[in-house]
């Protein structure tokens, strides 16, 4: 078919950072995400305009993909850092904060765009060789022997996500969950290659979230099963399970792809029933105690099963099914036309009724050491139950890593201003050698500095969102809030006693400075190693590390373009 309308021209925008309109939309998708950064931050109401799902949120991984942009630079960042949270889960905002910022301070800064580049490459690299030195000043190794980091780092994730709309008291609950359901996961004796575990999580509204809970082994949805009868006792002997991936409907869409045969007037339907129930004589005569179908069982092979001791789950869905069959040890029974295996069958220690509101649920017990856990997460309503399932997953991720990397970062803001001093500081040494690698003037460089530390010590202050100041310490360099009703002069006068992170406390003769103001150049303390002294805000160690290159990276990819060329039909 020939084409009705004459296709148009592409549109090329030569030096897009120069572009104004380009500018603003960048400037406003920076004030959009720096509002929602950290605990106080703004909760953001995302709704398309032909209708649909209300999204509210404050979550990089929800915020993003809800907001749609016809501008390339827009979709450039917003894919750079959704595949950062694909695979770290935590710190999105701050590599967008970051990365919008790197952008903003290098076009105000005259720098041309390949000085700026060089730079930022360079003070990346002194920023991440820091950070990997065992005398790092903002790193902080973690103890498994004690709980307390671990709480620490995951209160750090849950925190940061308003509309959890949680209280001290609740967001400690959830944080102690989430650790304990992630132990739960690590297994304790498994010689050679170790596989972690799964959390499976159960939503119930409506109910306190001090109410959350987690349970070793797995809780099914059972609606049917009212009580189990001799079963809440220990047993001394484990019970046989059976696990179907095959319907048990009955239906004849379910018997698979081929012809099918039918003799005149032979009832199919019930030929089909036959056949299930011959399945179920031979799982009653097997001493199967529970049966459980990724599907739908047919009524009369219930009742069948029922009226002979055994335990029946339909429908457990595909989502469910490695769990149970890890916990059980089962093999899926994926056909109804031969015998059940012996190798088939699974096992657990025990099972019993539990009831969370409205669900009613079949808890597995695991005969032996298992590596699955079912976390329970109950709140007042569904968009909060929503946000802080989303929280708790992300948390499972971090903590994860962990096991790979065990150390964490200050958080507060304390990070990003310690980097911030450490990186004036250094780059006033061997300055000569510095700007000859570089290939560019002393002059370019300590612009290119100040517009990195600038951009570093912008993040920080995005973590105050009630109209107080952002200040940092002239001793350790860790960030702290100045009430917005003191007068300015009065810095560090009934300031927070602590700083952003909890480790460092204020003192009379104490030294201050605002952030993104001039101070003197000087070399951050490291903290004290006081064992009692522990911070209370930890950010993931990997998580922020890649962030911060990935924010980088972006930003100088972005500086990079020349042009701007798109498709306009």
């Amino acid at each position: 078919m020939s084409r009705l309308v004459k296709k148009s021209p592409s549109v090329c925008t030569d030096l897009p950072l120069d572009n104004t309109d380009i500018c603003n939309k960048l400037h406003l998708l920076r004030q959009l995400l720096k509002s929602c950064f950290g605990p106080t931050g703004r909760l953001k109401q995302v709704h398309n305009n032909i209708g649909g799902h209300v999204v509210t949120t404050s979550t990089s991984s929800v915020l993003l993909p809800a907001i749609s942009s016809s501008q390339p630079f827009i979709n450039l960042i917003k894919t750079s850092i959704l595949n950062h949270v694909s695979r770290f889960s935590d710190c999105g905002l701050f590599a967008a904060v970051l990365c919008l910022s790197l952008i903003e301070h290098a076009t105000r800064s005259g720098l041309s765009g390949s000085v700026a580049i060089r730079v930022n490459t360079h003070l990346l690299g002194l920023c991440t060789s820091y950070l990997q030195r065992e005398d790092c000043g903002c790193k902080v190794k973690l103890d498994f022997c004690s709980s307390h980091s671990l709480v620490a780092l995951a209160r750090g994730v849950i925190s940061s996500k308003p509309a959890c709309a949680l209280t001290e008291q609740e967001a400690l609950h959830v944080s102690k969950l989430a650790v304990r359901a992630f132990l739960l996961t690590v297994p304790c004796q498994s010689p050679g290659e170790v596989t972690l575990g799964k959390i499976v999580t159960v939503s119930v509204e409506g109910h306190p979230v001090l109410n959350s809970a987690v349970f070793p082994g797995l809780l099914v949805d059972a609606p049917d099963v009212l009580r189990v009868d001799g079963l809440e006792s220990p047993l001394s002997h484990p019970l046989r399970v059976v696990l179907f991936s095959a319907s048990l409907a009955g239906d004849l869409a379910e018997l698979g792809d081929g012809t099918i045969e039918v003799h005149p007037g032979a009832d199919t339907d019930l030929q089909i029933l036959d056949q299930l129930l011959e399945l179920g004589k031979r799982v009653v005569k097997d001493e199967v105690k529970l049966c459980a179908c990724q599907k739908v069982v047919h009524p009369v092979v219930q009742q069948y099963l029922k009226s002979h001791g055994v335990v029946v789950i339909e429908r457990l869905g595909i989502t469910l099914m490695e769990p149970f069959a890890q916990l059980t040890g089962a093999r899926p029974v994926a056909t109804l036309h031969t015998t059940i295996p012996a190798g088939a069958y699974g096992q657990v220690r025990n099972f019993s009724v539990k009831q969370f509101g409205s669900k009613t649920m079949l808890h597995l017990q695991p005969s032996g050491e298992s590596s699955i856990c079912t976390m329970i997460l109950c709140h007042r309503n569904e968009t909060m139950l929503s946000e802080l399932k989303v929280a708790c997953q992300k948390t499972e991720h971090v903590l994860r890593l962990t096991l790979r990397e065990p150390s964490a970062l200050l958080g507060g803001g304390c990070t990003e201003t310690h980097l911030a001093a450490y990186i004036r500081h250094e780059s006033t040494k061997e300055v000569p050698e510095t700007v000859s690698a570089l290939g560019c003037s002393q002059t370019e460089h300590l612009r290119g500095v100040d517009s990195f530390c600038r951009s570093l010590e912008s993040v920080a202050a995005a973590l105050e969102h009630d109209g107080g100041d952002s200040l940092m310490d002239l001793t350790h360099a860790h960030r702290w809030t100045h009430p917005a009703d003191l007068m300015k002069g009065h810095m560090g006068e009934e300031s927070s006693s602590i700083c952003g992170c909890g480790l460092m406390e204020s003192s009379p003769n104490q030294r201050w400075t605002y952030l993104n103001a001039n101070y003197p150049h000087f070399s951050p303390a490291p903290p004290s190693r006081d064992a009692a002294v522990r911070p209370r805000v930890l950010d993931s160690f990997t998580a922020k590390v890649n962030a911060l290159q990935v924010a980088v990276e972006t930003a100088n990819l972005a500086l990079d373009v020349r042009y701007l060329i798109q498709d306009m039909n």
